[in-house]
């Protein structure tokens, strides 16, 4: 599968999840950082997406340790949470 392809299917999936909370996160982050990945960070976030929305979310807020697989740049970056819009 081609490049944006790949994208566009991650992007509908990522922003697709169920519920709203897990949508601004999950979404968000991929909006902030797709254009950067390379082929091994889309598969990893793909691999991500697999998990359940409530394990995504803890550890993007810390309240769970962060399985092996997924620590490093990231889920550094997932848990920084700059990227979920705030409404006012």
């Amino acid at each position: 599968m081609d490049r944006e392809t790949h994208l566009k299917r991650l992007r509908f999936r990522a922003c697709h999840r169920g519920i709203k909370e897990a949508d601004l996160l999950v979404g968000g982050f991929f909006d902030r950082y797709s254009d950067g990945w390379d082929e091994a960070e889309r598969l990893l976030f793909e691999e991500l997406l697999e998990e359940q929305d409530v394990d995504i979310l803890a550890w993007a807020m810390g309240t769970l340790p962060v399985p092996a697989r997924y620590a490093g740049t990231l889920m550094t970056d997932l848990q920084t949470l700059t990227y979920v819009p705030i409404a006012k």
